[in-house]
């Protein structure tokens, strides 16, 4: 076994580096309590604004009982914001940039390159109040789907973009795998046992979940260390905003032979997880339990620090209590982590028919926060009487699996955030930000933050219409047409069974019949096609002066991309009729067309540095300093993209594809490979009257799995020129295709 001695430095490191961050003044003001330092938000709006980030001045104010709040005043030249913590002056920073400057910061695409050398005097004074204290951000799969691999300049970035919109409470993963790594060799594991129990970084978030276990493993001491090292520094950043780190709760992920290790310490086998073995559950009722936990929150201390929220799920997505009572269960684990962290909330996430009343009446509900993910996909809800008035965080889960899709249920977000909020007994405390991934659907992740820091109910087509002028830095007709258009397509799917967009069948395993990429998304359009294609052509219209923004190219080339994407619906079944009949010229036509997009899709999304698949491996190949380790890396960020896991999981469980989206060097060389093969056979079986070959899909996708080219990592081509090229491609009017209905995920 590896020498501890690196790991004790590490801890001892960790350790003084907290003790340092707590001897420092502290980031954000007790309520009514003293003013704090802006050095953070400065060096924020530094990185952010460079060039104009001297022309504002931040004023620190105590937080009010009534909570956060930020004011906007000032003079040309001379912007005052004042507010309730650093992350908060930041927020009234951005509300000066859409409101007054009028140019937009947006994840991903940005407008500031407009902004003129002196700013323009802000719109009168301004103060907002935070309609709800809980502004939470992240879902649990984020570090798997939005990339495991990133460094501190993605997170950093990541951090800013989460302040400059109103959030104070951030999911941090990051470096969980060393919590559990340093608590269980207490507990009679060697770290060997260990770091083949933990899996790659890319699929630990299904393992914190209790879903599954040493998958793209084993893991090096190094990398749990590096891990360790950045969650730390995410969390200590958050800490310097006044943003509160939601970290990693215990609630009994045990490995195999944990009893034979630990008399008394009581398991309860979780059976499976769409084809994956699940790990063992420790009775939270036993005193083994307590002595893990206690540990546990030890060792996180030394690593992270404390907080004052900690997330964890008890029995998620079909896991077992056995012949445990969850309600006792629940006690013990609220138990656990009040005695490690008195007064800490316990956050789970409202999912399925997670968190259980068994769980919310065992426990004080004050000490509860759940983020509900299914705020904006069911009709009839009523979270009040479901959860027994614990309260809860008004949320949404736009993007699954980190699709390159457009669109969400912006409607019924801004219909249905003020009623619940406002109605007499609600429990709505907060908002909660959970797509799958990150990194797509700018103007949603804008609305939506949005919420939490207005009065009254949005005007959802006067938003639209406002976003549209400041997304790329100044008025323009055929920008407004373009977005009006989106907003009542796309950005105005009803709620009731989705809550995001269709995928792509370009995507999709090859069959004739598919309706969809991952087994999980919308069957069929969930918008009229024609509402996206009508936007691209008003967008390739747009004054020339605007397309020098970052965020009109990103815009562009996700709108073409999406029109393309949309094709293959319409296209597919003409290409099955022609086969289904015979019709080898029609099948041939088809089948001409279906590759040819591809290779224009491919060729468009090579033109934006945030579409390729470059960037994804090579930050996966960064954190290894072996061959070995690289090449472990490398497959676990492709395989998350592609059969997600090992054959039965891919092709049982119903995980290929689950994380699809298009990207240059993943459309050419994985999509299209698929879809050429497949099609070339159904051509053959028409030419010789004999039924297709049979393909090993699961053999041909893992063994790009196991690839190691490359990719390229800087864009090419000119994203206007290949925009317009795919509107040409497209036929000048899709056929109807109808509302997607069906089982919901």
């Amino acid at each position: 076994m590896r020498s501890l001695r690196p790991w004790a430095a590490l801890c001892a490191a960790v350790a003084l580096a907290l003790l340092t961050t707590a001897l420092t003044p502290a980031a954000a003001a007790p309520p009514d309590g003293p003013a704090f330092s802006t050095h953070s938000a400065r060096a924020a709006l530094a990185r952010l604004l460079p060039r104009h980030a001297s022309q504002f001045t931040l004023v620190p104010v105590g937080r009010p009982a009534s909570g956060d709040w930020f004011g906007v005043s000032g003079r040309a030249g001379r912007v005052r914001v004042t507010g309730t913590s650093p992350a908060v002056l930041l927020s009234g920073v951005n509300w000066y940039l859409k409101y007054s400057a009028k140019v937009d910061v947006g994840w991903p695409g940005r407008s500031t390159a407009k902004l003129p050398r002196t700013l323009p005097a802000p719109d009168g004074p301004v103060r907002r109040q935070a309609s709800v204290p809980h502004r939470f951000a992240l879902n649990d799969t984020d570090d798997g789907y939005s990339g495991a691999y990133r460094d501190w300049a993605s997170y950093e970035e990541q951090i800013d973009l989460l302040a400059l919109h109103g959030v104070n409470e951030v999911f941090v993963q990051m470096g969980a795998d060393a919590v559990y790594y340093a608590t269980l060799q207490e507990f009679g594991y060697s770290a060997g046992e260990l770091r083949a129990w933990i899996p790659g970084p890319a699929h630990q978030p299904w393992w914190l979940m209790q879903n599954m276990s040493g998958f793209a493993g084993p893991v090096s001491q190094r990398l749990i260390e590096d891990r360790a090292a950045l969650g730390r520094r995410i969390a200590n950043r958050l800490r310097e905003l006044g943003m509160t780190p939601v970290l990693p709760g215990y609630y009994g992920t045990v490995p195999p032979g944990f009893t034979e290790r630990n008399p008394g310490g009581t398991v309860v086998p979780q059976g499976t997880w769409v084809g994956f073995e699940r790990p063992d559950w420790l009775d939270p009722r036993t005193a083994v339990f307590s002595r893990v936990a206690a540990s546990f929150y030890r060792h996180q201390r030394e690593l992270f620090g404390d907080s004052a929220m900690y997330k964890m799920d008890l029995l998620h997505e079909g896991g077992r209590p056995g012949n445990v009572p969850v309600g006792d269960a629940a006690r013990a684990v609220m138990n656990a982590l009040q005695s490690a962290r008195p007064g800490a909330v316990w956050t789970l996430i409202g999912w399925q028919n997670n968190p259980s009343t068994q769980i919310i009446d065992a426990v004080d509900k004050r000490r509860l926060l759940i983020v509900d993910g299914l705020s904006d996909r069911y009709d009839g809800l009523d979270r009040e009487t479901t959860w027994h008035g614990a309260p809860y965080a008004f949320g949404t889960i736009p993007n699954f699996g980190g699709h390159t899709t457009v669109g969400a249920n912006t409607a019924v977000w801004t219909e249905r955030f003020e009623r619940w909020h406002t109605k007499p007994g609600s429990a709505l405390s907060g908002i909660a930000y959970l797509p799958e991934g990150t990194g797509g659907n700018p103007v949603a992740y804008e609305l939506f933050t949005e919420l939490a820091w207005r009065t009254g109910p949005v005007d959802q087509a006067a938003w639209f219409s406002a976003y549209a002028r400041r997304r790329y830095g100044g008025p323009d007709p055929h920008a407004a047409r373009a977005w009006e258009l989106l907003r009542t397509g796309p950005y105005s799917t009803p709620s009731g069974t989705w809550s995001e967009s269709q995928d792509s069948l370009f995507t999709a395993r090859p069959r004739l019949t598919a309706t969809s990429a991952a087994s999980w998304s919308p069957g069929a359009m969930r918008y009229d096609p024609a509402a996206v294609r009508e936007a691209l052509a008003e967008l390739l219209q747009v004054a020339p002066e605007l397309r020098t923004t970052d965020a009109y190219r990103f815009d562009l080339v996700d709108l073409a991309r999406q029109a393309l994407a949309n094709r293959s619906r319409s296209l597919l079944p003409e290409i099955k009729a022609a086969y289904d009949t015979g019709d080898l010229p029609r099948f041939r036509a088809g089948a001409a067309e279906w590759k040819s997009d591809m290779t224009l899709l491919d060729r468009l999304l090579a033109t934006d540095t945030r579409f390729l698949l470059g960037p994804w491996l090579a930050d996966a190949r960064s954190w290894g300093r072996t061959a070995a380790e690289k090449a472990a890396a490398e497959f676990d960020a492709r395989s998350i993209l592609t059969t997600w896991g090992h054959r039965s999981g891919s092709d049982t469980g119903g995980l290929r594809d689950y994380a699809n989206r298009e990207w240059s060097g993943l459309v050419s060389g994985f999509y299209a490979v698929r879809w050429t093969k497949f099609l070339d056979s159904l051509d053959t079986a028409l030419v010789t009257g004999r039924p297709p070959a049979a393909i090993d899909w699961f053999g041909l996708e893992n063994a790009w799995n196991e690839r190691h080219d490359p990719g390229p990592v800087a864009p090419s081509g000119d994203p206007v020129a290949v925009a317009a090229a795919v509107l040409d491609a497209l036929p000048a009017a899709a056929p109807p295709v109808p509302a997607a209905s069906g089982t919901a995920r």
